[in-house]
């Protein structure tokens, strides 16, 4: 598998909404930084997922504007804007961020290591 295949599948596991397969590309050692919420174990991680996914009904993540600012033959680091849709109390929400990850080489296999998500600054000029 390639690097840039691990982003793919992440989101693919993402937009499953079933934290089993999400945690199989997770590193044991992944770390998630949030706007609001630093997850430093695995059931923190668990919990800040299936939290979002009961927020937000029938999620879908993505990815746009994927860079891939470093790359070596076994690690991987891309930035990108996050973007969400779906159902929050019965009404369409959609939004956007910005998204740091890192993957490492683990045994032949990409892995997560690193999430850092954070809300899209405004720009001057934009209307609120």
């Amino acid at each position: 598998m390639h690097y840039e295949q691990a982003l793919e599948r992440y989101i693919k596991a993402t937009n499953t909404h079933c934290f089993s397969e999400v945690e199989k590309v997770l590193h044991s050692e992944a770390v998630f930084w949030f706007t609001n919420r630093s997850c430093v174990t695995r059931k923190d991680i668990q919990t800040f997922f299936e939290s979002a996914w009961e927020q937000i009904k029938e999620e879908v993540y993505g990815a746009t504007e994927v860079k891939w600012m470093m790359t070596t033959e076994q690690a991987a680091l891309c930035t990108y804007t996050y973007t969400y849709q779906g159902y929050q109390d019965g009404t369409f929400v959609s939004g956007k961020g910005r998204a740091t990850n890192a993957f490492v080489l683990e045994k032949g296999e990409w892995k997560l290591i690193h999430e850092h998500l954070s809300a899209m600054p405004q720009v001057a000029g934009d209307k609120k």
